[in-house]
C-alpha cells in the first residue's frame, strides 16, 4: 500500500513506551506527528529524539502530540530513553511504538510488505527507508511526509514551521509561499477572484502578478 498526502492514516494498536494505544483515539482531536527509527542506539535517531523532546512546549501550543516508532521492543526503547537524555538534555515525555514484527513499518509503506522475519537479528541498514515523519491531522488523515536518509539528520525546526503553514491554511483559505513563517504574508488561492478577495481580506494585497497576490496573514 502506498500513502499520499490526503489518504486515512491507517489505524493500528501497539504498545509503547506509555502502554497499549490504538492510534486513532490516541490522536484524539487534535494534530499528532509520527517519526520512525531503523533501529534503536543508533546515533543520528538518538539526538532526533532529544531534540523533539526539547520541542516539547513549542508542539503542545499547537495542540499537536509527538510519538515516535522503532523497529524494536518497548523494553530496548526504555533503555534507549536513559541514553538519550543522558546525551541530549532532555528527557523523553512521549511514547516510543515498539514494532518488532515490522507491522507498522510495512503498514506504513515504509518497508516492503513482502518483508520476512521480524526486528531482531535485522541492522539499521536492513531497514534504512524507517526514516519517515508524517503529520496527522484531527480528521486522521496524512497532511504532510517526509523521508530522510539514516546518515542526515532530520531538521525537526522544518517539521514545526510545516505544521504551522497546514494548521494556519486549514483553517483559512490561504497558501504560504517559500520559506514562510507565522507572522509572514500569505498568498491569496487563484481560486477566489479580486472581487470576493476584497471582502475575505480587508487588509488588501499586493499583487505582483494577477496570479500571485500576497497578503497578511489571517489572524
Amino acid at each position: 500500500m502506498s500513502l499520499r498526502i490526503g489518504d486515512q492514516a491507517p489505524n493500528f494498536t501497539a504498545d509503547t513506551t506509555q502502554g497499549r494505544i490504538d492510534f486513532h483515539q490516541w490522536i484524539g482531536n487534535g494534530w499528532a506527528i509520527l517519526f520512525s527509527h531503523p533501529k534503536d542506539f543508533t546515533p543520528v535517531c538518538t539526538t532526533e529524539l532529544g531534540y523533539m523532546a526539547r520541542l516539547k512546549p513549542e508542539f503542545e501550543a499547537r495542540n499537536t502530540k509527538i510519538i515516535g516508532l522503532s523497529v524494536d521492543p518497548v523494553e530496548d526503547h526504555t533503555r534507549w530513553s536513559k541514553d538519550i537524555e543522558e546525551t541530549q538534555g532532555a528527557p523523553v515525555y512521549y511514547p516510543m511504538i515498539g514494532d518488532p514484527e515490522l507491522k507498522i513499518a510495512k503498514l506504513y509503506d515504509m518497508l516492503p510488505a513482502e518483508t520476512a522475519g521480524q526486528a531482531k537479528g535485522r541492522t539499521p541498514a536492513d531497514n534504512a527507508t524507517v526514516r519517515s515523519v508524517f503529520i496527522v491531522g484531527p480528521d486522521k488523515k496524512i497532511k504532510l511526509t517526509l523521508t530522510y536518509p539514516m546518515s542526515v539528520g532530520r531538521n525537526f525546526d522544518e517539521v514545526l514551521r510545516a505544521l504551522d503553514a497546514i494548521q494556519l491554511t486549514a483553517t483559512h483559505n490561504v497558501a504560504t509561499p517559500v520559506n514562510w513563517r507565522r507572522g509572514d504574508d500569505v498568498i491569496i488561492p487563484t481560486s477566489i477572484p479580486d472581487a470576493e478577495a476584497k471582502s475575505k481580506f480587508p487588509a488588501g494585497w499586493k499583487a505582483l502578478r494577477p496570479y500571485l497576490r500576497l497578503t497578511p496573514q489571517p489572524k
